[in-house]
């Protein structure tokens, strides 16, 4: 360490003999204050030395009733300047030192963990620790719990699931404080925030709705939008309905939204055959202790993540394998969500397909893939950069699906690049892109009116979506379906608004379907709504005869209809229905 490069000045007022002896007895030392003089103190024992008195002068107390030295004459100056250097320059050293030692998905090291822990590790949120500003941000029928530090160019984070909370960016995002207002929230339904579905229920377009109702809570104009894994899809749907609003967008470990092939997941690509088992073992151990104790959801849930990460689950989308501590905080406060939150909002995503929507965009754009991204297949990366064809993309090799915790010193230095190079967007390049996503809706909108397959695939299986189907609907679609989940979608859609007729014809079109492909289980399932249909027509004797067919069919196939409330093995069930008629159940999801 060549003190007389960066300090001249104090060395020469020093002296190079008293340099180089106080070296050498800092290197594992820490010098504190005792009267008029001071003494050397042991760096482990002195963990809590506060740099406090850099800034107020004044001495921080120590270990022991010694206090460090104030900052103020030469000798105390320098004394702390070589204890910070001393101090940082042992810590990078072990930081570089540990990286090379820590444990990656590559060394395929197997470690079970033989007993179901319950007790998980009692881990602070960072939140808790962080110097934030915290809030409360009323959206109209919601208030989502909002932090921010920092300044300097608006930031927000959008994180990933869906079902995730802001918690994991913590607290590495704390490095931006310097050149950017980081605002992190938790979408509504998650975390802090509210869990109220609103009038329409969960949807990504509400999740957007709210994050722009937070954008003017603030009173910005233009923000750069980070988007993680599923808060990569809604950073990119917000930037096509919100453009004007969007001064940088950055996807991160991105969810498509693209109805593309990227191959085939790789997320199980590193779990050994012993972590499987282990980890149908807790899901079993689970059942039991639920059975037992009837342990609240979300107690379930932070049990089940950290059992399964300990036991290899890590391995799916991390390429470094998190600590002790980590896992434990990932349990507790980074998936927390209302009840079927995730299958819900799942079901809104894959209703939109931004294909060739950013075709022309302006906005600069930044794509951030992990080599070791196992949650899609190799093609990812290449079919999100081409739906992007002005965006600059950056593959970190040592990275998997989160790549600012795992590769923090270039991902934080590629971050600061782009954002404190942001180019403004001509007004003329905004209203021609502008122009450009309305004729695109109009093509979307027409090419889902005239193909009824691009219809279902934009549909869930809420009250909203039944009720667009009974307005849409054309018994044409019944001869151009190509699954037998489009016939079953639209007999419920006429079953939840009591058109018992019309769903009963759809089944029975879906069972000559089925049955042209030989495929007994969707056969006996048209059969099964037949039959409820004419339970509730009053045909009880031919409701009777459906059922009948399906238990002599045999089939212990099972199936769930999440919005009724139903789970069934299809010919005992049928055995069921033959000694009692079925009694409606309500759809009891929005979408």
């Amino acid at each position: 360490m060549n003190l007389k490069k960066w300090f001249p000045q104090t060395m020469t007022a020093f002296g190079s003999f008293k340099v180089r002896r106080l070296k050498r007895r800092v290197k594992d030392s820490i010098p504190c204050v005792q009267g008029n003089s001071y003494k050397l103190y042991n760096i482990r024992q002195f963990a809590a030395f506060s740099s406090d008195s850099l800034q107020s002068k004044k001495p921080s107390v120590g270990p022991k009733g010694l206090i460090g030295p104030p900052c103020h004459g030469v000798v105390g100056t320098l004394i702390l300047i070589l204890v910070f250097l001393t101090v940082g320059a042992c810590q990078n050293k072990d930081t570089v030192a540990s990286d090379k030692k820590r444990e990656s998905i590559l060394d395929r090291v197997v470690a079970i963990e033989p007993e179901l822990i319950t007790d998980i590790p009692k881990v602070p949120r960072w939140c808790d620790q962080l110097d934030l500003v915290k809030q409360r941000i009323n959206v109209g029928d919601a208030e989502l719990y909002v932090e921010e530090e920092g300044k300097g160019t608006p930031l927000v984070l959008i994180n990933g699931g869906p079902g995730g909370t802001h918690h994991y960016f913590h607290p590495w995002f704390s490095r931006a404080k310097d050149y950017a207002r980081v605002l992190y929230y938790d979408q509504r339904g998650c975390g802090l925030s509210d869990f109220k579905p609103g009038e329409n229920g969960y949807s990504v377009d509400q999740a957007i709705s709210d994050l722009d109702a937070i954008r003017k809570s603030k009173k910005i104009d233009k923000w750069v939008v980070l988007g993680y894994s599923y808060g990569g899809f809604l950073a990119q749907y917000y930037t096509v309905t919100y453009p004007e609003h969007v001064a940088g967008l950055i996807l991160l470990g991105a969810k498509p939204g693209m109805r593309a092939d990227t191959g085939a997941s790789r997320q199980s690509q590193f779990i050994s055959d012993k972590e499987r088992t282990r980890m149908k073992e807790i899901n079993k151990q689970l059942k039991l202790l639920d059975k037992k104790k009837n342990l609240p959801r979300k107690k379930l849930i932070q049990i089940l993540i950290y059992n399964n990460f300990i036991n290899g689950d890590w391995k799916r989308q991390n390429f470094y394998k998190p600590s002790r501590e980590r896992i434990a905080q990932m349990a507790l406060y980074e998936w927390d969500n209302d009840n079927n939150f995730n299958s819900i909002l799942g079901s809104s995503l894959y209703r939109v397909d931004l294909t060739g929507a950013f075709a022309v965009n302006p906005v600069p754009t930044l794509i951030l893939e992990g080599k070791w991204d196992l949650t899609w297949g190799k093609k990812k990366p290449e079919i999100l950069k081409k739906n992007h064809p002005n965006a600059k993309m950056v593959i970190f090799e040592n990275a998997g699906h989160g790549i600012y915790d795992e590769d923090p010193d270039k991902f934080f230095t590629v971050l600061k690049d782009f954002i404190q190079n942001l180019p403004r967007v001509p007004d003329a390049d905004m209203a021609a892109y502008k122009s450009y996503l309305v004729e695109w809706n109009k093509k979307k909108r027409k090419k889902e009116k005239e193909s009824p397959d691009y219809f279902f695939k934009n549909i869930g299986w809420g009250h909203l979506s039944s009720k667009k189907i009974v307005e849409t609907y054309s018994r044409s679609w019944l001869e151009k379906f190509k699954s037998p989940v489009d016939f079953l979608r639209t007999g419920f859609g006429f079953y939840d608004f009591e058109n018992y007729r019309e769903a009963l014809f759809v089944f029975e079109r879906m069972q000559a379907f089925a049955e042209a492909r030989k495929d007994g289980d969707n056969k006996a399932l048209s059969l099964i709504w037949q039959g409820h249909m004419l339970d509730l027509m009053g045909k009880r004797d031919q409701a009777v005869s459906r059922y009948r067919q399906v238990k002599e069919m045999n089939t212990d196939k099972s199936w769930m209809h999440a919005q009724y409330g139903m789970k069934y093995q299809l010919s005992p069930y049928a055995a069921e229905r033959l000694k009692t008629p079925f009694k409606r159940k309500e759809n009891s999801t929005l979408d």
